[in-house]
């Protein structure tokens, strides 16, 4: 009898002993998250003249414009779901004014951007056009906004904005690559 009553104490305590010894070895490592690769095509670029708009300029191929009233238009990336809303505006004695509300605009994004980079002045003086880039960090609505001018009768300004809850992280990519399309249509532009 008092065999199989030790075998009943023994039997878990070696399951446990068993399970013990089994169960060292190495530690788990848990897997890393997968990190999604965005890849995009190389740009390709077209000079293009908006309907009833005073000046050219080249856009990436892959984009396609909106013509709107009064010299206003959309660049679209579908594949991206983004677009660039430009609005051009004659300069009547009030350039000051304008680019104060360029400015402006971006600035309202401080409340949810992380930073706001003056991406630096851009000019050419053998077009005549002159502007400044910002570059907007963080869960800021719009990433990226220009104004670009001849400082006498032109002035064009650009937000770029992506349809969806603003995150980051998420969007830098698409906002790296669009970003190079609208230095290229600030470095191309041409008054008529």
């Amino acid at each position: 009898m008092k065999t199989s009553r030790q075998h009943i104490v023994l039997a878990p305590l070696g399951i446990l002993l068993f399970l013990f010894i089994a169960s060292c070895g190495r530690d788990p490592i848990p897997k890393p998250k997968a990190v999604l690769r965005l890849e995009y095509p190389k740009a390709s670029y077209e000079a293009v003249s908006p309907l009833h708009c005073p000046f050219q300029f080249k856009k990436n191929s892959l984009s396609q414009i909106t013509d709107k009233e009064n010299c206003e238009f959309d660049i679209r990336y579908p594949e991206m779901k983004a677009t660039i809303f430009l609005t051009y505006l004659p300069v009547k004695n009030n350039l000051k004014e304008l680019m104060t509300d360029a400015e402006k605009l971006t600035f309202d994004h401080v409340v949810k951007a992380d930073e706001i980079g003056v991406g630096g002045q851009f000019e050419n003086e053998e077009n005549k056009v002159y502007g400044r880039l910002y570059e907007v960090s963080g869960n800021a609505a719009s990433q990226i906004q220009f104004y670009l001018t001849d400082s006498t009768s032109h002035f064009l300004t650009g937000s770029l904005y992506f349809y969806s809850k603003p995150n980051y992280d998420s969007i830098l990519p698409a906002a790296k690559y669009i970003g190079k399309d609208i230095r290229m249509l600030m470095e191309s532009l041409k008054w008529k």
